[in-house]
């Protein structure tokens, strides 16, 4: 059972006011490069946007300006009131039929002219995402574009109102992910006559009067983060075993089963979480490969420190795995191998920097600093018995790093 006063305690924590962001940077880097303002169009799921404006809009495209520390957000029709929710200036919505280039183009021209005039200087930074025709309206009102990655360098570390909420959705990613452990400590085994004669019943968990499936367990899951005030954002996942045809998702005793949560509260800050639990473990290849994950993910974590490189705590990662007998290459092409990105970024986007430069295409700045959300995951898959993962989601300090979750951890789950 969940005590509901926490419940309630934590909810309250949840849809508390939004991080407030201080946009002033944007000033430093418009003035460091002689430009007029700074633009940034795009829709819902535009995290610089976001960070920029704290509104959640759709998936329709709108605009972002900001002239001589003047604010103005442009959003769709039908949206005023929603976006001045979480905007703290002025929500313009003159024009709403035009394109938010256009719309963008006629409030710069009216900041930065003021009589009607151009502005001395055609400049304005964009974000290198800006879409292409948003930039075609400014160009033809006589703007010079020039790309600027102010916003995506002010994301990569935290705010302290940022770390809270992010700490507020991981405390729901691991009451979710403990409402799954319980469900499996919960199971009881099927048909022991099954087991004796080899049947395809043979190990079966039943739960509730019926088989365990990884759609319980995920459904489980989410049911508990929605009463913790967080979206599941469609990233639960439930690995069982190996997943074969014969098993299909079933649990079964001595399988590994994966739990990873990514869920997203109301602010739009993400958690990330991963846990294995194995049901009546025989000791064999899923202990060993518990044994490995746990002992690379706290090598990692001893690496975590103020001016440490993001390739060092990957490094550190994969060394470990390899020193148990592991591919650090964390699976070998079976059902449940997929690619796992060891040491990323969380915030307002599920990964985002700093990332590994093994996990991007284009070179990245991968250096730690204080603020910087980070979450390690090692893992290992074998085609015959599966996956086993585990993570913890932390934040840099100057004394090294802060657990943003309670870390408790279990091979066996436990009630």
């Amino acid at each position: 059972m969940t005590d509901d006063s926490e419940a309630s305690e934590f909810q309250n924590a949840a849809v508390s006011a939004p991080p407030a962001v201080d946009r002033s940077f944007l000033d430093d880097i418009i003035d460091e490069r002689g430009a007029t303002g700074f633009v940034a169009v795009g829709g819902g799921t535009e995290f610089d946007l976001r960070y920029l404006t704290g509104f959640d809009g759709p998936s329709d495209p709108y605009a972002y300006v900001r002239v001589g520390g003047a604010d103005v957000l442009c959003p769709p029709g039908g949206y005023a009131d929603r976006a001045a929710r979480g905007f703290g200036g002025r929500i313009g919505t003159e024009r709403l039929t035009d394109h938010p280039g256009k719309r963008a183009a006629a409030i710069l021209d009216e900041l930065s002219g003021g009589d009607g005039n151009k502005p001395d200087s055609g400049v304005v930074l964009v974000p290198p995402t800006i879409p292409h025709d948003a930039a075609v309206y400014l160009e033809r009102a006589g703007y010079e574009l020039r790309s600027t990655t102010a916003v995506a360098d002010a994301r990569a570390t935290k705010r302290e109102t940022e770390i809270d909420a992010i700490r507020a959705v991981q405390q729901a990613a691991e009451r979710g992910v403990r409402r799954g452990e319980r469900v499996l400590a919960a199971a009881e085994f099927g048909d022991r006559d099954a087991d004796e004669h080899g049947s395809e019943d043979a190990g079966k968990l039943l739960w509730n009067g019926a088989p365990l499936t990884a759609e319980r367990l995920r459904r489980e899951i989410n049911v508990e983060l929605a009463r913790r005030g967080v979206s599941d954002a469609g990233n639960t996942n439930v690995a069982v075993g190996s997943a074969d045809e014969e098993t299909g998702d079933v649990v079964h005793r001595g399988e590994a089963v994966v739990l990873d949560v990514a869920p997203r509260g109301p602010h739009g800050y993400h958690g990330h979480l991963s846990r294995t639990f194995v049901v009546d473990s025989d000791g064999g290849w899923e202990r060993r490969a518990y044994v490995a994950c746990e002992a690379a993910l706290d090598a990692a974590l001893g690496e975590v420190q103020v001016g440490a490189d993001v390739d060092d705590v990957r490094r550190e990662t994969t060394a470990e795995l390899a020193a148990f007998g592991f591919d650090p290459g964390g699976g070998d092409g079976g059902p449940n191998s997929k690619i796992v990105e060891t040491v990323h970024g969380v915030g307002l986007a599920r990964r985002e920097r700093p990332r590994s430069r093994a996990s991007v295409t284009r070179s990245s700045e991968a250096t730690l600093e204080p603020g910087v959300v980070l979450a390690v995951t090692p893992s290992v898959t074998d085609s015959d018995s599966g996956s086993v993962r585990l993570s913890e989601l932390v934040v840099v300090s100057e004394d090294g790093y802060e657990p943003l979750g309670d870390g408790s951890r279990s091979f066996t789950p436990r009630e």
